[in-house]
């Protein structure tokens, strides 16, 4: 969540600085402007003060003939081109000049000077000439009016470099780039921080949940950080969890206690079967068949207490050589195994892994004693060992008939048997008492087809404690 929850952040937040910057720029460069040509201005202006007084040229005289005014305007300009730079002129209304500065500077038939020298007949000075952005080589003309008793008589241009203007809003943009690049990182560290405050509520209830779902029912959120309606979802499932976990207590007390207070009537039941048995011919076919029926409920009690308990045991882990405790259950197997005609053959390399060495015996019991009973005469049951960097496991593999894909999705269920076994002693626990003990420790059991018949079961337990 925080792979798609932070992106959108940022994205949110890149385009805020940017709608925030892209006009800052835009404002810092026509304000630099806007000093340049408030500049130009009143220096035109000062240029048109001077021109007013110029006696205007006479008529067959030469152009740039003039006064003693006019030269004085002639050096002003001069001066002024010589300090600054910037060409400026003062041109009558038929466009010949009064004074320029360069001397071969004339006012240009068309672009910007001319529209500016036109507004300014009219008037006008120049008051919003085109933007100059940082990447245009272009020049700043700006042109005020020399006006005699109400009157335009000409016009004073000065046509400025942009260089300098142009470096300066460089300038001011690289400071807003660093400004908005500073605030993009510190909005990336804030959206990191809130990501961080609002999802870890999150993870710890999803690691909870998945504490509860893998057989941790005494897993509970832990107090933290985040938004009110998170604390308020942990405090609701911590109460969720206790309340599943006291009814799943109640149920394990109910079938164990059940289970007890049903053995004594069951074995004073099955001693009165005896007696009554003895008033009876012998081999008489009904009081054997309640005889057998009376063994298999005891055994079912049995079966259910010891999965009660099993629901509520907790695993005693230690570091276990995998290896000798398999080798063990084979050979205490062997026996049934030769009197029934299977070969039981084991291949249990030395291996170690955490396990509850009283719990994988039973397993291993169940499993084992599950291969030998439905494996016929002249068939092999073969136990392996093997283990890699993070597991170990022992394989079980049978010749017997095997399951169909149906049935070996459901094996491990609470009194689930195949239909074709139903006949066989039993009372379909052993798996599953088998598989909530393996589970406690952290360990699994899986059922497979082993070819060309038969099933394979694989029983696996962590190579390392807290797996």
């Amino acid at each position: 969540m925080r792979t798609r929850l932070l992106p959108l952040l940022i994205v949110l937040m890149a385009a805020v600085l940017l709608a925030l910057g892209i006009p800052l720029a835009g404002s810092f460069a026509a304000a630099q402007q806007q000093k340049v040509v408030v500049d130009r201005i009143d220096d035109t202006a000062r240029f048109a003060a001077l021109a007013q007084f110029v006696t205007d040229r006479p008529s067959g005289a030469p152009v740039g003939a003039t006064d003693e005014r006019g030269e004085t305007l002639q050096k002003e300009l001069a001066a002024y081109y010589d300090v600054y730079g910037i060409k400026a002129g003062v041109f009558y209304r038929n466009h010949d000049p009064m004074a320029n500065a360069p001397d071969d500077w004339f006012l240009p038939d068309e672009g910007e000077g001319r529209d500016a020298f036109d507004e300014a007949l009219l008037g006008r000075r120049s008051h919003d000439p085109k933007q100059v952005w940082p990447w245009q080589r272009s020049r700043l003309v700006v042109a005020s009016p020399v006006i005699r008793d109400g009157d335009v008589i000409g016009v004073v241009v000065t046509d400025s470099p942009t260089g300098h203007l142009r470096s300066k809003t460089l300038h001011g943009w690289l400071l807003i780039g660093a400004g908005e690049i500073a605030a993009m990182l510190l909005a990336v560290g804030a959206a990191l921080r809130l990501t961080g405050w609002v999802l870890r509520p999150v993870r710890v209830l999803d690691a909870t949940t998945h504490d509860i779902a893998t057989g941790r029912l005494k897993s509970r959120v832990a107090a933290a950080g985040g938004p009110p309606e998170l604390r308020r979802l942990a405090r609701s499932f911590n109460e969720m969890a206790d309340n599943v976990e006291d009814v799943l207590e109640q149920q394990r007390a109910f079938v164990a206690d059940a289970s007890h207070q049903l053995r004594n009537p069951l074995s004073a039941l099955l001693l009165r079967i005896e007696l009554l048995a003895l008033e009876l011919p012998e081999g008489n076919e009904e009081i054997a068949s309640v005889r057998t029926e009376g063994k298999r409920l005891a055994e079912v009690l049995d079966d259910l207490l010891d999965l009660a308990l099993a629901e509520h045991a907790e695993a005693d882990l230690r570091l276990t050589d995998i290896g000798e405790l398999t080798a063990e259950r084979v050979a205490s197997w062997a026996a049934l195994a030769a009197s029934k005609g299977v070969r039981l053959a084991g291949k249990c390399p030395a291996t170690t892994a955490w396990a509850d060495p009283v719990t994988l015996s039973s397993a291993l019991d169940a499993v084992i004693d599950n291969a030998l009973k439905f494996t016929p005469r002249g068939e092999s049951v073969e136990v392996a060992v093997s283990s890699n960097g993070e597991v170990s496991t022992v394989v079980v593999t049978d010749g017997g008939p095997g399951l169909t894909d149906e049935e070996l999705a459901r094996i491990g269920d609470r009194f689930w048997r195949s239909a074709g076994h139903q006949n066989i002693k039993g009372s379909g626990l052993g798996l599953s008492i088998s598989r909530v003990l393996l589970a406690a420790g952290g360990g699994s059991i899986a059922y497979a087809h082993h070819a060309p018949h038969g099933l394979k079961v694989t029983v696996t337990v962590p190579r390392s404690p807290g797996a």
